[in-house]
């Protein structure tokens, strides 16, 4: 039986208002026209770009992504595959192949045996700017064009480009023909405009990993088989042409006799435009009071129609707690609610956002996984402590050899297991982590600020720190050095215990090579609770109280001293037990050591 497989566009038209600071942003309007030949599975297209070049410089150059050449045998995402696919690794992770070895499971070396008729290309027969044809040079999946006449800064340009792609069968996100029996899954299709930002050109070859992208409008008419359902991110313009449940109700739809029909797609202020195709689609539509139109678009079969209303009704649910106010789409292979949640947090992290992945793809998987928590948690119910298996698949990870720094680029990482429960993972914890450092209510304001400030800005790491730092009042940078640039990691105990003036002296060791602040709570043998809080030297600051247990909050610990002593003014022998973090927030690589229990 196959699975189905859903896309879902969630729209809404939205005026933004910007506060932000000043980062000039190029900026692009794409119209596209293409023609999908299914018996061939390729299609002719063209582009008109318009395309403001924002920035402070004179470029002499630009750049295009051609993603579908890596599917080709040889290239360099094949062979990148192989490669890692020879390291053996221990990795607990369910998703990994029972081979023990660190295959990317969804590509392996199928690239390897693609046939001429299977693999991908994407081939820009020409760009002309003025009527004048440019130069181009292929790099595989970048194509440089060599400009006639440089783009002056503050200037904008407009570009023809006319190009050829056969559609690939499906390897890895966007294909034909997926093992879910979907016949077009369109990501990545069209040559689309590396970005170049403060960093300069971004034209990061097509390994396996992330993407990053100008902020665009998009015009797209896709002409298609007559029986094809199209779906896509973005606003249909003819749905009462074309129909299929799109056409508004009561209308009459047309006969025509032309073997294909035009679909015309717009959306704003986006950084890419996907969409699919198949002839037997379904369509499933939920309208919020004063929100977005869903979509599901699904080929189920009978026995799994229920599961798809069912996520159906769930994102909807779902919308009133997390809010939505940008038109995009995702692609999910069977109808699961954690992965459709996930896929939807992407919204904010990285569409809304757009920081540069490959750079910085804790930034982009880390806080989605982070968001997918706590809206799955507050949908379940559930309160306190959600994170386990974040926090579980990075102590693995610690505790493997194989980590590298978060910092490392995302196609640089040596093995598929280090990048994958980096940008996940570790990037997940950085965001709870935030929370047991500066309070879970500041950090709370410090995403929202973040939001409000950086939206449609691609933020770089200090740029979120900055607002951390603003909110906080804390210092933070200590904390982006440590746990994003080295692989450093937290382990702290509790030391000696000692009688002084008949008070308890209590000892904290710090194991790792990572300083923290500590929250040390004593429990005593009446029920009664005490907490101790001791500051990080280089924050200059301190969380404020989180609840109602009496605390106290000590001199600074310089992050210099290995052991710190502090004193609680009850005797030992009123003390139950000595706990490091029962927030457990703190991501503490051996928590063994984290507790002493003082015996009657």
């Amino acid at each position: 039986m196959r699975k189905p497989i859903l896309l879902f566009s969630l729209l809404i038209s939205a005026v933004f208002v910007f506060s932000q600071p000043e980062r000039w942003q190029q900026k692009i309007k794409y119209n596209i026209n293409v023609k999908m030949d299914v018996v061939t599975n390729r299609f002719s297209g063209t582009e008109k770009i318009e395309y403001s070049n924002n920035s402070t410089d004179t470029l002499t150059r630009v750049f295009f992504h051609l993603y579908w050449n890596a599917f080709q045998p040889n290239s360099s995402m094949d062979m990148r595959s192989r490669e890692l696919g020879k390291i053996r690794i221990s990795d607990p992770n369910p998703r990994r192949q029972s081979d023990g070895l660190d295959w990317d499971p969804r590509v392996k070396d199928r690239i390897s045996k693609l046939t001429p008729s299977e693999i991908g290309f994407q081939n820009v027969q020409s760009v002309v700017i003025n009527g004048v044809a440019q130069q181009l040079k292929v790099h595989e999946t970048i194509l440089e064009v060599v400009l006639a006449k440089p783009i002056l800064p503050k200037t904008k340009v407009l570009m023809d480009v006319a190009f050829e792609a056969q559609v690939p069968l499906q390897v890895r996100r966007s294909g034909r023909d997926n093992k879910e029996g979907i016949r077009y899954s369109m990501s990545q299709w069209y040559p689309k405009m590396v970005e170049y930002d403060y960093q300069g050109w971004n034209a990061n070859p097509y390994i396996a990993r992330e993407f990053y992208g100008v902020w665009g409008d998009y015009d797209v008419s896709i002409t298609i088989d007559k029986n094809y359902m199209v779906t896509a991110g973005g606003d249909l313009l003819n749905a009462n042409e074309v129909g299929f449940g799109y056409e508004a109700p009561g209308t009459k739809l047309s006969n025509t006799t032309s073997a294909t029909k035009t679909w015309k797609w717009q959306t704003y202020n986006v950084h890419d435009f996907m969409w699919a195709a198949d002839p037997n689609y379904k369509l499933i539509t939920r309208k919020l009071t004063n929100g977005p139109l869903i979509r599901v678009v699904y080929k189920a079969v009978d026995s799994l129609e229920n599961r798809w209303q069912k996520l159906a009704d769930t994102v909807a649910l779902a919308y009133p707690i997390i809010g939505m106010e940008y038109p995009m789409a995702t692609l999910l292979s069977g109808a699961s609610v954690g992965t459709a949640i996930h896929e939807w947090m992407h919204s904010w992290y990285q569409m809304m956002m757009g920081s540069n992945e490959s750079l910085y793809a804790w930034m982009d998987e880390g806080f989605t996984d982070y968001a997918t928590n706590r809206v799955q948690a507050t949908l379940r119910g559930r309160t306190g402590f959600f994170y386990d298996g974040s926090y579980r698949s990075y102590f693995n990870l610690a505790k493997s050899g194989l980590e590298e720094p978060a910092s490392t680029h995302a196609d640089h990482f040596n093995t598929n297991f280090a990048s994958t429960s980096t940008a996940y993972s570790k990037g997940a914890v950085f965001m709870e982590q935030l929370g047991y450092i500066v309070g879970d209510t500041i950090r709370d304001k410090i995403l929202l600020a973040y939001y409000n400030t950086w939206r449609f800005k691609h933020p770089n790491p200090n740029d979120f720190i900055r607002i951390a730092e603003k909110i906080s009042g804390m210092e933070l940078d200590w904390y982006k050095e440590y746990w994003i640039y080295s692989t450093k990691t937290i382990d702290y105990a509790v030391g000696d215990i000692a009688v002084v003036n008949d008070k308890t002296s209590i000892t904290v060791k710090r194991v790792g090579k990572m300083p923290m602040p500590i929250d040390v709570l004593i429990t005593f043998k009446d029920g009664t609770q005490e907490l101790h809080v001791i500051p990080l030297d280089l924050m200059y600051g301190q969380k404020p109280a989180e609840n109602a247990i009496p605390r106290t909050v000590h001199a600074e610990w310089r992050w210099t001293h290995p052991d710190y002593s502090f004193t609680s003014n009850r005797p030992i022998k009123d003390i139950k037990q000595i706990e490091i973090d029962p927030s457990m927030r703190l991501a503490d690589i051996n928590r063994t050591n984290n507790k002493l229990v003082i015996p009657d």
